[in-house]
């Protein structure tokens, strides 16, 4: 059996770090904020090559009060792309704002930046390009819209830890970018985790006060905010795994190339890294017109994969309100019934991905 995502062979790796990371924080009794997560942010934030970081209780957090930071709210829009989780266009909707959806490059799976000027109205406040499955996305033509337009860029980088555009980390170009720490992701928390970063004085202190109900001091409440703080414990445990990412991220680096030079008898399309890019590989996803029949393959032999995502945020009936239908992203939706993740995590094994690499390629066979 080869588990898409394998939780268990990271946290054996670096056990008794973690434990011992936990136990710490238990004998402090600091449960909620505290030193570790401080060090934390400060720790990540220079990661990500920045001057702050703020950490909350879950990326969709981070997203929600970095928009709020940026001043949007009832009747703005903001620019974003139907190929992401659900959480990006929600966190937009959680400040009363409403989400423009424009295609994405069916090259890099992220927003293509020729699309954007012609989805500005002068509702717009902001674009939120997402760096999706580990590569960022085209950031110069995107911040030089921006600046013409005076918008706020907000980048989700969720799946993006220490991916890099033109040797600048994620998170640093845009005016903030948000990470989430969930377990599978490059960097993960043990249970949930989100942080802002930003270079903006401003922003850090408004996003402090907004994860603390508001308060700046204890009990002196001064804006509208809300529980988003990180616990001591997550802090911790971050704290430890940040000091591997680096050789997981090579790791994966490394996996993705074996898996491109060896996937080549499958008629599929394996993934492009683009010239502007060092892609950090959260998922390997490849994009096959019969998708469902080498899943189902796959899983009989006992290779577990994953799809991300199979219904675009524009199609979801959660958000059907926006008011978009089928044939609106044609390339998203055709990429939607295309793409497969295969098993992609820093402690695969050579023999694994040939595993993995000799099933797709007998597939259709």
């Amino acid at each position: 059996m080869i588990n898409f995502v394998d939780l268990k062979k990271q946290y054996q790796s670096i056990k008794e770090e973690v434990n011992t990371a936990v136990l710490n924080v238990l004998e402090s009794t600091q449960f909620v904020l505290g030193k570790e997560v401080a060090a934390f942010e400060e720790e990540f934030s220079d990661f990500c090559q920045v001057s702050n970081g703020i950490a909350v209780n879950s990326g969709t957090s981070a997203l929600h009060l970095a928009f709020l930071a940026a001043g949007i709210g009832i009747g703005d829009e903001v620019i974003t792309v139907p190929n992401t989780f659900v959480a990006t266009i929600a966190a937009i909707r959680y400040t009363g704002a409403t989400p423009v959806l424009v295609e994405m490059d069916p090259q890099s799976f992220t927003m293509n930046p020729k699309n954007i000027e012609s989805a500005i109205t002068e509702r717009t406040k902001a674009i939120c390009p997402v760096h999706l499955f580990g590569q960022m996305a085209n950031m110069d033509p995107i911040m030089d819209i921006a600046r013409k337009h005076n918008l706020t860029v907000i980048e989700d980088a969720a799946q993006a830890h220490g991916a890099e555009y033109n040797g600048k980390r994620a998170g640093s170009i845009g005016d903030m970018g948000c990470f989430s720490y969930y377990p599978a992701k490059n960097l993960g928390a043990c249970g949930e985790g989100g942080m802002v970063v930003t270079n903006n004085e401003e922003y850090t202190k408004t996003i402090r006060m907004l994860r603390d109900w508001g308060a700046e001091k204890k009990y002196h409440h001064d804006l509208k905010g809300f529980n988003y703080r990180m616990s001591g414990i997550q802090g911790a445990i971050l704290r430890v795994k940040l000091r591997y990412l680096d050789n997981w991220t090579e790791a994966r680096r490394e996996h993705a190339a074996l898996y491109t030079k060896t996937l080549s008898e499958a008629d599929l399309q394996t993934p492009q890294e683009m010239a502007y890019a060092r892609h950090v590989y959260h998922l390997y996803v490849i994009r096959s017109n019969k998708r469902d029949a080498l899943q189902k393959w796959l899983d009989e032999k006992k290779i577990y994969t994953g799809i991300h995502y199979p219904i675009p945020v524009h199609l979801l009936k959660a958000h059907s309100d926006l008011g978009y239908k089928k044939g609106d992203f044609a390339l998203t939706e055709q990429a939607a019934d295309e793409m497969l993740s295969l098993p992609m995590y820093a402690e695969l094994t050579d023999e694994e991905i040939k595993q993995v690499v000799e099933a797709v390629n007998n597939s259709t066979k």
